[in-house]
């Protein structure tokens, strides 16, 4: 419910919710190494790159010079893109432990905020594949009883993600023994 201000049609700014919600309880938001996770998936997405770039040279190398420059810079403009946003998008991770769930928040033009009961966690996974353990980084990934509802943190450093999977552990195995 907002309240009106003196003008006419004005919202109170305190009234209007953030688009990014506050921390509650004293609590804060932690972040990932959201450098390390862009890196990663720049990485892999070289490899279309590279493709269409030999596309557009043989498009070119057959006397086909203007679908072949169509295609370069088509595919030049995309991957310029894909670079800022894989940035921005990998800078969007966060997440929060409270007293009884797990908060997951992440997304640029449509932000999603997942709530992990710790009760109902099963089991909890780090997850790190060769580019992820050669730039420094794993996933958290969160196992319950709806597969749908799984959940990951990814661009940890590895020394956190296991600390976090640890405690996860420990406090999903409390709250499942309370039930």
């Amino acid at each position: 419910m907002s309240e009106i201000t003196g003008e006419p049609g004005a919202l109170d700014p305190a009234a209007v919710p953030a688009a990014v919600p506050a921390a509650v309880d004293g609590e804060s938001w932690q972040s990932i190494a959201a450098g390390r996770l862009a890196a990663v998936r720049r990485i892999r997405s070289v490899l279309p790159l590279v493709v269409l770039l030999i596309v557009a040279g043989e498009l070119a190398g057959n006397n086909q010079g203007l679908p072949g420059l169509v295609v370069s810079v088509a595919t030049l403009v995309g991957y310029g893109t894909l670079w800022y946003v894989s940035g921005r998008s990998a800078r969007s991770w966060r997440f929060r432990e409270r007293a009884d769930d797990l908060l997951i928040d992440h997304g640029l033009l449509f932000r999603r905020q997942i709530v992990v009961p710790y009760g109902r966690m099963q089991f909890v996974d780090v997850k790190v594949d060769p580019l992820d353990r050669l730039l420094g980084i794993a996933t958290v990934q969160l196992h319950t009883a709806a597969a749908a509802s799984d959940a990951r943190i990814p661009g940890l450093v590895p020394a956190q993600a296991q600390a976090l999977r640890d405690r996860l552990a420990e406090l999903g195995q409390a709250r499942m023994s309370g039930l």
